[in-house]
């Protein structure tokens, strides 16, 4: 099963979370998710458990938890159904770019001018 944790410290390492899961059974495998700039971590990870009973007491007894000051949230993770993925570009049939580049709107642009350049 895979297991949802949020809410996480961001100073919790892989290990500690895989410590304070292996309490009910096997892990399989342990990811906090980072942001991919920074490299620190976002507050939320994944547990892979293989056996769904000991998976599910995880659920039942760390679920609201406190780890390190916070509480924590464990759930079931669901895959999100395939409709509702996001494309990286996120164009909407519009220009993509939005109207930054388009001053003639009226209004204070942050230089000073009023529309045009």
């Amino acid at each position: 099963m895979n297991i949802f944790v949020g809410s996480l410290p961001f100073s919790i390492e892989e290990a500690d979370l895989r410590e304070s899961f292996e309490v009910y059974g096997a892990v399989d495998s342990v990811k906090i998710i980072t942001d991919k700039f920074t490299g620190r971590s976002k507050g939320f990870g994944f547990v892979e458990m293989p056996n769904d009973a000991e998976a599910q007491k995880a659920i039942d007894e760390l679920n609201g938890a406190t780890v390190q000051g916070r509480a924590i949230v464990v759930n079931k993770s669901e895959p999100k159904p395939e409709g509702e993925r996001r494309s990286f570009n996120n164009n909407r049939g519009g220009n993509s770019r939005g109207s930054y580049g388009n001053n003639n709107r009226g209004g204070n642009d942050r230089g000073g001018n009023r529309g045009g350049y």
